[in-house]
């Protein structure tokens, strides 16, 4: 496998953080979540005064042989034509990334349709969707680690292109499934706890879906390490990101998370690397079923509750201003000294 070293930001400069924040013309900890956002962009890039410096989100897209048992709501054509709908400017992820200037990247990571050579899109297909996971492993090994490489590749690009803050969305008919099993396998979570209505199947719908991934689970009961897990249940979009949040966390990049499949893939980057959580800011709480147990898991404080469970990174989209209002305050807002404000004795 890739190995991506990732340093654990320096803690010398944290007692000044903290000062300078505390020192800000208001009570201490008024401010309440954005004093934690500043504290953390300030230590990811060891400075007092940070800036976020052309956003970024990728979607990464891919389909899942998994899908032909009928676990979502939705056919697997839906994929590529959500991928063309990004190409043409028409999802929630365009509408929100134009609205808070960020810059949107698609990728096709694996989706089964070949879009030839489409103007904006990054191709970087593995295959055409993952095998059937009820019968076979999803992915091979080398298809694995070209998923990671390929992602971190791609992050790579973006950043020598001068990003320092990068988000991560999904698209893939069926990839709450898979996520349902990474998660219940790393969390040691009963995979029903984990499985939500994903496209929004009805309980029906739930039930076969949860039916199919405990048989997948016991096909691949044998599993230990992530890299297995990734191979037998994964996404390539899944892998990708997963490479591609370890590479943003090696390049010193402020990590932004989305929802249920993001968090899937971060929970693999982590087991490969923890210090990847230092870089990590999520986003939301998605309305997906089990998902608030997997930031628990990960003891992660979520920066919105909006009850969505679209995908598509659009989570980032709508936390990044409050990301930008966080290094503003701390910029720009007086101290009580530079106020001449009396400060409590």
């Amino acid at each position: 496998m890739i190995d991506f070293e990732i340093a654990k930001p320096d803690e010398q400069l944290n007692a000044k953080i903290d000062h300078k924040i505390d020192l800000k013309t208001k009570p201490i900890g008024a401010l309440g979540q954005l004093e934690l956002l500043a504290r953390q962009i300030c230590q990811i890039q060891q400075t007092l005064t940070p800036n976020l410096i052309k956003p970024t989100i990728v979607v990464m897209a891919g389909d899942h042989g998994l899908a032909n048992e009928g676990i979502s709501a939705y056919p697997q054509k839906v994929t590529h034509q959500m991928v063309l709908n990004f190409l043409g400017g028409g999802a929630a992820i365009n509408v929100f990334s134009e609205q808070h200037q960020i810059d949107l990247k698609i990728v096709d990571a694996g989706v089964n349709f070949d879009f030839g050579n489409r103007p904006g899109l990054i191709d970087a297909k593995i295959g055409m969707g993952t095998k059937n996971s009820l019968t076979e492993p999803a992915m091979s090994l080398e298809q694995l680690k070209l998923a990671m490489q390929r992602g971190s590749e791609i992050v790579t690009e973006i950043q020598e292109e001068g990003s320092n803050i990068i988000g991560f969305g999904e698209m893939g008919i069926g990839n709450t499934s898979a996520a349902s099993l990474i998660m219940s396998h790393i969390c040691q979570i009963p995979i029903e706890t984990c499985v939500g209505r994903g496209t929004g199947v009805d309980d029906e719908g739930w039930r076969k879906k949860v039916n199919v991934l405990v048989q997948v689970q016991t096909k691949h009961s044998g599993i230990s390490e992530t890299r297995e897990l990734l191979q037998a249940v994964g996404g390539f979009e899944i892998a990708m990101m997963c490479g591609a949040m370890l590479q943003a966390a090696s390049l010193g990049m402020i990590i932004l998370v989305d929802g249920f499949i993001a968090c899937a893939a971060y929970l693999c980057a982590q087991s490969f690397n923890s210090n990847i959580r230092h870089y990590a800011i999520f986003c939301h709480q998605s309305d997906e079923s089990g998902h608030r147990q997997m930031l628990e898991y990960i003891g992660a404080n979520p920066v919105l509750k909006m009850n969505m469970r679209l995908g598509e990174g659009t989570g980032c989209a709508l936390a990044y201003p409050l990301l930008a209002s966080s290094v503003a305050f701390m910029n720009q807002m007086a101290s009580f000294e530079s106020a001449g404000v009396s400060n409590k004795e």
